[in-house]
């Protein structure tokens, strides 16, 4: 896809570069509880000054129930002939279980928005490669050599809605409301070494993996090369898709623990390390050497949902914590959330009197909080490095 068929930058922001602006929300009901897109469009547009028109988007889990076995591809089209190029090569590769328009309501104020499109998709069977890489590879290859297409969510049971936009013209786009999931994320942007396009509004997907991300990667280079050696093309304009890619090749792939991926994400500075005992001095300089070209750095602030193998909802930050993360858990324990700001929980207590909270805290920095879907607060992101973790370290 081409992004400048997709930017339009209000006037009055034309000549802004706010580096600490984005608005990131997510949360999940622990017990499986299906919300509509009320909550999550509440908590996001709460948030209306971190945001400036050039992006916003949401992902729900659990919203096509009907359609859970199959992959949920979501496009975004330039026009017809690029739609049916694509669609044709999915019926060569694979089967289209079902393929439709996704409904949308196109405000008075947006000229040509691209074609949105669904098709619920499973490949063919092969031997030699799982079904999930044969995803990576068709979400690779038509993001890169398909002019005119782009796949922006390809999971199963679950989809990402983007666009440009504020945040309550996307919900309102999408109608986001319409939708039931037990995982929300959201996303307002504030772009600033990027362009505002369709394709670069956030959440970033990658099979069940979705990203949503407040800040800045300055190792976008180093981590994009890493990713290109897996196989991994980065074609978006923007550093956020790194993040979506690393969890996929961390957590999927290499199978590692989400508290361990944190770790290799946004390791402890070596001065910390050398301050552990020595069985975690040898875990962690192992981990940071072998996923060295992995380390984020930056400010940053992120909230991840997955489905592998786990529903779960992470929240994560930068080191020194130079982008906010707030972190809350219900009354009843079954709701974890997390925001930029606390004033999305002030936003949800306001709308609904039963809507308390037992806690709102700030995880500490680079310390991940974790959330799984029947399982509960797993993580608190107050927690030392492998602290609840099971570590043995050999020849220690």
């Amino acid at each position: 896809m081409k992004w400048e068929n997709y930017t339009s930058l209000p006037i009055e922001y034309r000549n802004q570069r706010v580096f600490s602006g984005c608005g990131i929300s997510g949360y999940i009901n622990i017990d499986g509880k299906l919300d509509s897109g009320h909550k999550i469009i509440d908590m996001l547009c709460i948030l209306n000054e971190r945001e400036n028109g050039l992006g916003a988007g949401f992902a729900g889990y659990g919203i096509y129930p009907e359609y859970k076995d199959y992959y949920a591809l979501h496009f975004l089209f330039d026009d017809e002939v690029s739609k049916q190029r694509v669609l044709e090569h999915l019926e060569m590769i694979g089967y289209v279980i079902q393929s439709e328009p996704i409904p949308t309501k196109t405000p008075s104020n947006v000229d040509d928005p691209p074609i949105t499109w669904r098709a619920f998709y499973e490949p063919k069977q092969k031997n030699s490669v799982a079904d999930d890489e044969q995803i990576l590879e068709l979400v690779m290859d038509v993001n890169e050599n398909f002019n005119g297409a782009y796949i922006i969510s390809s999971g199963k049971n679950m989809g990402v809605f983007k666009g440009n936009g504020w945040s309550h013209e996307i919900a309102d786009f999408y109608n986001i409301k319409s939708y039931k999931a037990y995982m929300w994320l959201a996303h307002s942007r504030f772009p600033t070494n990027t362009p505002g396009w369709w394709g670069g509004a956030h959440p970033f997907n990658l099979l069940s993996t979705s990203v949503v991300h407040n800040g800045e990667i300055t190792s976008y280079g180093t981590n994009m090369r890493y990713l290109n050696s897996f196989g991994y093309k980065c074609t978006l304009f923007t550093d956020t898709e790194v993040i979506a890619y690393l969890f996929d090749l961390l957590c999927r792939r290499h199978n590692i623990p989400i508290p361990i991926t944190s770790l290799a994400l946004a390791p402890p500075l070596f001065t910390e390390i050398e301050r552990m005992d020595k069985s975690h001095q040898v875990a962690l300089k192992n981990i940071r050497a072998t996923y060295r070209s992995a380390m984020l750095n930056g400010p940053f602030s992120i909230v991840v949902g997955t489905a592998n193998p786990v529903p779960t909802l992470i929240g994560l930050s930068d080191r020194k914590k130079l982008r906010p993360l707030v972190a809350g858990i219900s009354e009843d324990e079954n709701t974890v959330f997390l925001s930029s700001e606390e004033a999305s929980f002030k936003r949800l207590m306001l709308n609904d009197r039963s809507s308390t909270f037992k806690e709102i805290w700030h995880p500490n920095s680079g310390t991940a909080i974790v959330a799984k879907l029947g399982e509960g607060l797993i993580r608190s992101g107050r927690e030392r490095p492998f602290e609840k973790l099971q570590l043995k370290v050999v020849g220690v």
